[in-house]
């Protein structure tokens, strides 16, 4: 039992993962909306690109669907994003996007394997503002099309169950704090998605079938506050 849930913590946060850059557009989409709306690109690690749930739950998939629903002309979401990923590995990644592409909207969620790999919050403060002068610069420096969603809460899992829990919450608090910081400064939306991802502990169906992830139904959670800030985009 040690060994596995050892493998699965290096599956996690790992920032040597074996896994390449995973850029996609997993959207079923017929070719007229490949064609028409805005471009999306979200950028992250496990949280984003969805470990342990279906293309179809991740949130970023929920949050154009979600858009599409209410009317909206949106394009598949182009995701940059790899389990394990610190927003070190996240900055060198982004290089594959390829030069002077832009995009009409741009979130970022990433931050939690600094947290378990006990990097410093100068380090992430450092990183994790490059990344947000990157997501505006892929916006043509429009600030209002870019969001941040907070880095939610790994202690709450059931793979957690016998570390400290409060000390985890705590730290990620920190690294949270750092991040709607540096927001503020370049007046980019900060959405904090941290409390409801709490809500897993008390509430299994909310986390993935290998008890570390999030769920599809949290995925949805997600997308419900962040979908009206991406309308607002519109």
């Amino acid at each position: 039992m040690h060994i596995l849930r050892l493998f699965i913590a290096v599956l996690f946060f790992s920032g040597a993962c074996s896994r390449s850059n995973e850029v996609e557009n997993p959207v079923p989409a017929t070719p007229q909306e490949m064609e028409t709306g805005i471009n999306y690109l979200a950028l992250g690690d496990s949280y984003t690109i969805g470990q342990n749930v279906t293309p179809d739950q991740r949130w970023p998939v929920l949050l154009v669907k979600t858009l599409r629903s209410s009317g909206k002309a949106i394009k598949s979401p182009e995701i940059i994003a790899t389990t394990g990923w610190t927003t070190g590995d996240l900055l060198d990644a982004v290089k594959s996007v390829p030069a002077g592409k832009k995009y009409d909207m741009v979130s970022l969620l990433i931050g939690v394997n600094n947290q378990f790999q006990g990097r410093s919050i100068e380090q992430y403060r450092n990183e994790f503002r490059q990344l947000l002068v990157k997501s505006i610069g892929y916006t043509n420096g429009d600030a209002s099309k870019v969001f941040v969603l907070s880095t939610p809460d790994w202690g709450v899992t059931p793979y957690a169950s016998g570390t400290n829990r409060d000390l985890i919450a705590l730290d990620i608090d920190r690294f949270n704090v750092v991040a709607k910081e540096e927001c503020e400064k370049l007046n980019i939306r900060f959405i904090d998605i941290t409390p409801i991802s709490r809500k897993a502990l008390n509430d299994t169906s909310m986390v993935a079938n290998d008890g570390l992830h999030f769920s599809g139904k949290m995925h949805q959670l997600w997308v419900e506050l962040a979908f009206p800030f991406a309308n607002s985009i519109f």
